[in-house]
């Protein structure tokens, strides 16, 4: 029987070197587990790598790659989920090359992304698996670029003579954005910045000094699945447990089921998954799960809503989840994911704004039972790095509990983006304006993220996207706050699957709103002139905004990024182009 807590944590700077050490210190220790749902009824079939292996595949398929590809060279990951994902990226960057993590081109909806992310990154190699290596070379035949499945890179080859360590300050992948709000870009991670990201999110959830066990179901091309899967639990030798993110979807259960199967669990998911855990999960399917084990839930969503926190626990209390163990946290791809979080254990801090305030640029207490407040979760302090509000017109430093762009400075932020001086050096290479008072670690370089929050009682409050404000008569409405308004005037909208936007009208801004109903029922069954008015009487009183146009779409019309995100960029380009104008409006 292994021991739950593993060995004393080395201090390296690349994770190929965390594989070798965990090999050699651990090696029948399980490093990763793939939990495979090959039929719909299935409770999961678990595929394990242990240490050793993992560390025999890694210099296998690195000594491989190396005979194709020069160091810097781009290898772009096409895999399904699975321990070959895992192999493939680890693989790559212990071979000094540049990791490019994507999907088989397969994923419904995404294929034209794909194109263009390949046509950017330009690698060198593609990396599959037998399953998809059909699909993948199809797909690839155009670019002549070699396609090699992972799975068949025989073991013999980790005898082949190995290429050299990677330096830690050398970029060890590219993490494309999700374009939710712009054109998809490559952020250059080095070696450096994802140990310490690994690092810092570690300790933020309690897991650098007691053990746990990552379970996720997050896609591992995904900046947090790929940190917290990956990253952080080869920086600690901790078990990290994968399951398919469609099988997520077809039975939420499952990742409750691994969740209370495994100690100590932490886990991340965003907003919908917790409210359809909530909903979906069966009365016989939760009479099965015990979750007082969990450690920690991580909520990265913009914004984090105590409302799901609390249908989540209301849902599982009897489980024994523990009330602690929901964490609001920030990220974004280009400080590798991990900024802010709420530390488990601890009630998450709650905020009543007013909103003709925050619309304003103050964020102003208000009583939460007033239907006009904003009711938003804290997202915790930084975890080992520095977080500055910050106007982003006159770089100064505002009062406190005004509302301005969250800046960012560590050793997790980014390089800049692939093929993009310009854009780096607007968004990578921010200074702080002279008149930011005595704050000595103000000076340097730092990150704009382009998200708007402020921080109140010590707390950092995420309020939304800089890029995505609606400006009507000289006021500020965030997307997401009109979104929730419109979700909860009907429950024939889809929850989560809706985009408020403004278009260019006659006499200023106007804004819409594009919703999925919900899956449960068709257009015929409901009566969409009075969901409209309901929708439009909703919003006049809550925000004091006049909707010109609200959308009523077939489920799966509105448009997500990659990471599942709904992206109100590319809606309001259909909405524009006429693509909805069959759809029924109102």
């Amino acid at each position: 029987m292994e021991s739950r807590r593993p060995p004393l944590t080395p201090v390296y700077r690349t994770l190929p070197e965390y594989v070798r050490h965990w090999a050699e210190a651990t090696p029948d220790r399980r490093a990763f587990t793939f939990v495979d749902h090959p039929s719909p009824g299935s409770r999961g079939v678990h595929r394990t790598l242990t240490w050793q292996r993992l560390d025999v595949r890694v210099r296998a398929l690195a000594a491989r790659l190396s005979e194709q590809a020069g160091p810097g060279a781009r290898v772009a990951l096409l895999c399904p989920q699975g321990t070959e994902y895992v192999t493939g990226f680890l693989a790559a960057l212990a071979a000094g090359l540049v990791a490019v993590p994507l999907y088989p081109p397969g994923l419904p909806g995404h294929g034209d992304r794909l194109v263009g992310v390949l046509a950017d990154a330009r690698p060198a190699a593609v990396l599959t698996t037998s399953r998809a290596l059909e699909e993948v070379r199809d797909f690839c035949e155009r670019t002549g670029v070699p396609v090699l499945a992972v799975d068949q890179v025989p073991d013999a080859t980790s005898q082949s003579r190995q290429p050299p360590a990677p330096d830690a300050e050398s970029t060890a992948y590219l993490q494309y954005t999700s374009g939710s709000t712009r054109a998809p870009a490559g952020v250059e991670i080095t070696h450096a910045n994802v140990v310490a990201n690994a690092r810092q999110a570690l300790a933020a959830y309690g897991a650098d000094t007691h053990p746990v066990t990552c379970v996720g179901w997050l896609p591992l091309y995904h900046d947090m699945g790929l940190v917290l899967s990956v990253a952080a639990p080869v920086a600690r030798g901790l078990l990290s447990v994968v399951m398919d993110p469609a099988a997520f979807l077809h039975e939420p259960a499952r990742w409750l089921r691994l969740l209370g199967a495994h100690p100590r669990a932490l886990s991340a998911a965003p907003n919908f998954a917790y409210d359809y855990c909530a909903s979906a999960v069966t009365e016989a399917q939760r009479a099965d799960l015990r979750l007082d084990g969990v450690a920690a839930l991580i909520n990265g969503s913009e914004p984090v809503r105590p409302g799901t926190a609390d249908r989540f626990q209301a849902a599982f209390a009897a489980q024994g989840l523990p009330a602690g163990a929901h964490c609001p946290s920030y990220g974004l791809a280009e400080a590798t994911v991990f900024v802010s979080a709420a530390r488990p254990g601890e009630p998450i801090a709650r905020f009543a704004l007013d909103r003709d305030a925050l619309a304003s640029g103050k964020a102003l207490p208000a009583r939460p039972d007033d239907p006009r407040a904003v009711l938003v979760a804290g997202c915790g302090t930084p975890a080992g790095q520095r977080v500055r509000i910050v106007d982003p017109v006159s770089f100064a430093v505002p009062a406190e509990g005004e509302v301005g762009e969250i800046w960012v400075q560590g050793p997790n932020v980014g390089r800049g983006y692939w093929n993009n001086e310009p854009q780096t050096r607007r968004v990578f290479g921010a200074t702080i304006g002279e008149d930011e008072g005595d704050d000595e670690s103000a000076p340097g370089r730092w990150l704009r993220t382009g998200d708007l929050g402020t921080v109140l009682e010590g707390q950092l409050i995420v309020t939304g996207r800089l890029k995505d404000l609606i400006v009507v008569d000289g006021r500020n409405h965030y997307p997401q706050d009109v979104e929730a308004t419109v979700q909860e005037a009907d429950p024939a909208v889809r929850r989560d699957r809706l985009a408020a936007f403004a278009v260019p009208g006659g006499a200023g801004e106007r804004v819409v709103v594009v919703a999925e109903h919900a899956r449960t029922l068709s257009l015929a069954d409901i009566d969409v002139p009075a969901l409209v008015r309901a929708v439009r009487a909703a919003v006049s009183v809550r925000h004091g905004l006049r909707l010109a146009d609200v959308v009523l779409v077939a489920p799966g019309a509105v448009p997500r990024t990659s990471s599942g995100k709904v992206s109100r960029a590319l809606t309001r380009a259909r909405y524009l182009e006429g693509a909805y104008g069959a759809e029924s409006a109102g």
